[in-house]
């Protein structure tokens, strides 16, 4: 379970501006608030990792860019039309930021570390190939069925990405495990 959280945590917390924007407008917060709310989260967590002088994740510039933008543009238009096309824009500019190789290894315990290297890449264009899909899904139903959209937002991208997380973290494991295993019997043979 604590290589689940330390998988998760890391990708909770490059999204949490926009988590928590996205929350208070689902819980019918008005839009300035949730915004703000969003815009600030985000600042305050590059603003902390670079007082702690820690690296700041692409995912969280991303994130930041994100965030104040889309903010930004919710604030002006206070439009719906844009809140529902906004998430195919932030869909596709993750998954080209997702397609950069290698990009998932900063997610694997120290453990795995150097077993995982080909399976994360794959993964990685996996979950950019989501990433795509889920932003032209998204804006298929906002043109087409917007009645359709405040439901397929709910449940579509979060389920698609739990389902997605799930298989790569059960694959992950069982292929780290399997190879950590094979190492060390390569190793007890060499020293015998």
């Amino acid at each position: 379970m604590s290589n689940l959280l330390f998988a998760a945590r890391p990708l909770f917390l490059d999204f949490l501006g926009a988590i928590v924007f996205a929350v208070l407008l689902a819980s019918g917060v008005d839009v300035t608030t949730a915004a703000l709310a969003g815009v600030f989260t985000t600042v305050a967590q590059v603003t902390l990792q670079l007082v702690r002088r820690k690296p700041v994740a692409p995912l969280q510039w991303l994130s930041l860019a994100l965030v104040v933008t889309s903010g930004a543009a919710t604030l002006i238009t206070h439009d719906p039309r844009f809140l529902m096309a906004k998430p195919s824009v932030i869909y596709a500019v993750v998954g080209v930021v997702m397609l950069k190789r290698g990009w998932m290894l900063r997610y694997v315990p120290p453990i795995a570390a150097g077993h995982l290297t080909d399976v994360l890449t794959v993964f990685g264009y996996v979950w950019a190939g989501l990433m795509f899909a889920t932003g032209a899904a998204n804006a298929v139903v906002a043109v087409g069925w917007p009645q359709w959209w405040p439901a397929f937002i709910a449940v579509v991208p979060l389920s698609s990405k739990a389902a997605l997380f799930a298989i790569h973290y059960v694959w992950g494991r069982a292929v780290a495990k399997r190879r950590i295993v094979a190492a060390r019997e390569a190793e007890a043979l060499a020293a015998a």
